[in-house]
């Protein structure tokens, strides 16, 4: 197990790759196979860790990670490129009050409740491909009172009806937002959203991901009837990919071989896929310029697979995770993002990167056991405790990351 204050190994210089990614690529790939040529090692946390049932069926505590989780910590909310023109708009209902993101005529983002000040109506809603459309002003669908992008009252019908009221200060409410190297992302209370804090040494990685370049190709969203973390566990480590997934992502990678980096809060996992068999034992100048295939956990409740074709052209795929109403009680918006020249190829974003994430094979596997676990663990008697194993170190790194900010030590 690696922290992130390792600077990445740079690529041999036979490579010169322009793209800033490879050095990252390059040195997990080297260290994925020495785990490989060592016999099919792994990075190891310094001891088994056990975690209470009870933080995730507990009610109470369900309530305390929506407070302070949810509502106090800056989350993923999308893509810039999402957002990318004058008048271009998000909504985010997941952690709260509704939310609309917009950009506004200096290109800045901003962010408002999405809320009429007039009667409270609902201003925007997206359409079924999870998109929203582009205008000029921002209208309640209501009686048509309009709002300038920043936020200021620009139309009331029927103005004279309103003799009296102070129209100035009835400009949409404000919410934190804020972009760091093409995402997005919102807080609903508390102090000025500090980036760069909170990001901490991952701030670095995701600028050399060239993430400002990629396009959305599709968005969708999953509902299941278990705890958020349960499903969050299935992204952080291979360990199971053997059992669980052996005729999808287990034939093409290797279980239990993963390299880990600690950016805490946040994280990045690499996986070994079987195709670097073929680089054990052989010197390294001779092997291909790196891909990039790494797996990085945005805290809280982000995962972002960030990857590279043969060609160099980049892709990430975003699954963001959030708690229901009650414990039992979860969704997930997956979305893909894609270099420029892959979107414009339909069929090669079908042929990569598949119809639908929220019903793929893997997808189904991992809910399925997320679903039937967390019966059990709503069952299960007071004195019973998961157990994460030294060879789960980024299973480990999530709970402890959520055990600081909430008081809950594992």
């Amino acid at each position: 197990m690696s922290t992130a204050t390792e600077p990445p190994e740079v690529e041999p210089a036979h490579s010169a790759p322009a793209a800033r990614w490879h050095g990252i690529a390059q040195h997990m790939r080297r260290r994925l196979v020495a785990h490989l040529a060592a016999g099919g090692t792994t990075d190891f946390a310094a001891a088994p860790m056990e975690n209470a049932a009870a933080l995730y069926v507990d009610p109470a505590h369900a309530q305390r990670e929506r407070e302070w989780l949810f509502r106090r910590q800056p989350l993923l909310a999308g893509f810039s490129t999402d957002v990318a023109g004058v008048g271009d708009r998000i909504v985010f209902d997941d952690a709260g009050p509704p939310i609309l993101i917009v950009r506004d005529r200096s290109g800045d983002l901003r962010a408002f409740l999405n809320r009429c000040s007039h009667r409270g109506s609902r201003l925007v809603d997206a359409g079924p491909d999870g998109r929203c459309q582009r205008s000029a002003r921002i209208t309640c669908p209501f009686h048509a009172w309009s709002f300038e992008l920043d936020g200021r009252v620009a139309g009331v019908p029927g103005r004279c009806g309103f003799a009296g009221a102070e129209l100035a200060k009835r400009g949409l409410r404000e919410v934190g937002v804020r972009e760091w190297a093409g995402l997005v992302f919102v807080q609903i209370e508390g102090d000025e959203i500090d980036l760069a804090a909170f990001l901490g040494p991952l701030a670095s990685e995701l600028e050399q991901l060239e993430l400002s370049a990629l396009q959305p190709v599709r968005a969708g969203v999953l509902h299941a009837a278990t705890n958020w973390k349960l499903a969050l566990d299935t992204y952080c480590e291979n360990y199971h990919f053997a059992a669980l997934h052996g005729t999808s992502i287990g034939s093409s990678c290797h279980a239990n071989v993963a390299v880990f980096d600690d950016f805490a809060p946040h994280w990045r996992l690499g996986f070994a896929m079987r195709e670097l068999d073929d680089l054990v034992g052989v010197a390294e100048q001779r092997w291909p310029a790196a891909t990039l295939s790494a797996v990085h956990f945005l805290f809280p409740n982000s995962i972002m697979v960030a990857g590279s074709l043969a060609n160099g052209g980049l892709w990430a795929r975003t699954f963001r995770l959030f708690p229901g109403a009650h414990p039992g009680e979860m969704h997930c918006w997956m979305s893909v993002h894609a270099a420029a020249s892959l979107v414009a190829d339909a069929s090669a974003c079908a042929r990569i990167f598949g119809q639908d994430d929220t019903d793929s094979a893997i997808t189904v596997e991992d809910y399925r056991v997320a679903v039937d676990a967390y019966r059990n663990l709503v069952a299960a008697p007071d004195d019973f405790r998961l157990l994460y194993g030294r060879n789960e170190p980024a299973l480990q790194a999530f709970h402890r990351a959520l055990a600081e900010r909430l008081g809950a030590r594992p």
